[in-house]
């Protein structure tokens, strides 16, 4: 028996939504329809996007699917199901999208049908013949983060449903709590693997992995770049113009004081070496100069602005032409 790739038939990805395996499926429906299709094999077509769907719109055979599409390239050269299939989960009710169970390929009969097929299955490590093992699927989350927690470490506690299949071979989420050790120096986008903490296996087959991806939330004062910080740092015009020593807060809770060069223009970057993120490899810290002015609403600040226009002969716009 050929394993039928129904992610593939209905030409969407493994971790497609239900919205999206029925937007597809509805798609291809209308275009391999034998009344109203003029491809090749038309009838065909639509009978295998027919069967896909009626695997993956129910939650229960997808499930069931997933555990064993990860695993049948291990098994013997022809797909066999293991004879206790039914019992591991239940595939009752609900009808067929189009036609019935015999429009339906010897794939679809032998996993979900009524009829079993005999044979070999698929076995891990050293089960023996009689059980049918699966690693469990692995489990993407993401978890936010303060930026200090980069630079301290910290644990967070994290609460996730799996599904599991219960005593009465139906598929249940449950929910579990997870104490995850966030290191010293991770980064925004990194990946944590959690090695067997993804969803259980089946059979007695071990858990997949858990893996989460590592995100920043939004900071009163910095922004980031991999390793990177940034913080932009408002300057007076005569500051940038005349130099000026100032004392800026860095992301380790310090202040320390920074040289702003004379002649300094609107977004100048200033670097502080290593002061980014912890690490083996260790970020570099950047001030961005920002070039503020006093309010005109000031008779001071005015007064020396309408001085300046009068006595200085500059055009910040002269290269323009």
């Amino acid at each position: 028996m050929d394993y039928k790739d129904y992610y593939k038939i209905l030409g969407v990805e493994k971790g497609a939504t239900q919205d999206e395996i029925k937007r597809s499926y509805r798609k291809l429906a209308r275009k391999f329809h034998p009344d109203v299709s003029k491809e090749e094999d038309a009838e065909v077509k639509f009978k295998e996007v027919g069967e896909a769907y009626e695997v993956l719109k129910d939650p229960e055979k997808r499930e069931a699917y997933d555990q064993l599409g990860s695993n049948w390239k291990a098994g013997q050269e022809g797909f066999q199901p293991p004879p206790d299939w039914e019992q591991n989960f239940d595939f009752g009710g609900g009808g067929y999208t189009q036609g019935n169970a015999q429009d339906y390929s010897s794939f679809f009969e032998d996993l979900f049908g009524g009829g079993r097929a005999g044979g070999q299955y698929y076995q891990s490590g050293s089960a023996g013949q009689g059980g049918f093992q699966s690693r469990g699927e692995n489990v993407r989350a993401k978890v936010m983060i303060d930026l200090e927690d980069s630079f301290n470490g910290t644990t967070q506690s994290l609460n996730l449903q799996s599904p599991e299949v219960n005593e009465q071979g139906q598929v249940v989420n449950k929910q579990r709590t997870l104490n995850v050790k966030i290191p010293k120096g991770v980064k925004e986008g990194q990946t944590i693997r959690l090695a067997k903490q993804g969803n259980p296996g089946m059979g007695g087959g071990e858990r997949g992995d858990l893996l989460l991806e590592i995100g920043f939330k939004p900071h009163k004062l910095y922004t980031f770049d991999g390793k990177d910080i940034y913080l932009n740092v408002p300057v007076a015009p005569w500051e940038a113009t005349l130099g000026a020593k100032i004392d800026v807060p860095t992301p380790d809770g310090k202040k320390v004081g920074m040289k702003v060069p004379a002649d300094s223009q609107q977004g100048r970057k200033l670097r502080l070496k290593g002061k980014g993120l912890p690490g083996k490899n260790m970020g570099d810290f950047y001030v961005v100069l920002q070039v503020t002015l006093p309010p005109s609403s000031d008779p001071k600040v005015k007064a020396y602005n309408e001085k300046m226009r009068d006595e200085i002969d500059f055009n910040p716009r002269s290269y323009l032409f």
